[in-house]
């Protein structure tokens, strides 16, 4: 069997790259906000209070349940406890190009 190198755990696991980039935004967003809340020293109620959802919620990301949460919320309670999120994009390698007959025949008039 041939080794592979991935650039992070979720290239490894998930089944596309679309999936492995949400994961990796997701888990970013999510450890993060657990660092918030023990850095600031408050407690699954209080979190839950300012994220406005409920404690069970705080203790499944405090555990690292990231498959519960979509991007958006992760986002959104970033966002809520101060913090900036921000999206960072690169420029793609090389996209093949598809053209289309018309496309074709647009170019040569």
């Amino acid at each position: 069997m041939k080794s592979q190198k991935f650039t992070s755990i979720w290239d490894a696991i998930e089944d596309t790259p679309q999936a492995a980039a949400s994961m990796k935004a997701r888990s970013t967003l999510l450890m993060e906000l657990a660092n918030v809340i023990q850095k600031r020293g408050m407690t699954q109620a209080e979190a839950a209070e300012l994220f406005g959802v409920t404690q069970p919620r705080i203790s499944d990301l405090m555990r690292g349940k990231i498959n519960l949460f979509s991007l958006d919320m992760l986002m959104n309670m970033a966002s809520t406890a101060g913090m900036s999120p921000v999206v960072k994009l690169s420029k793609p390698k090389a996209l093949p190009i598809k053209r289309t007959v018309r496309a074709r025949s647009a170019l040569a008039a």
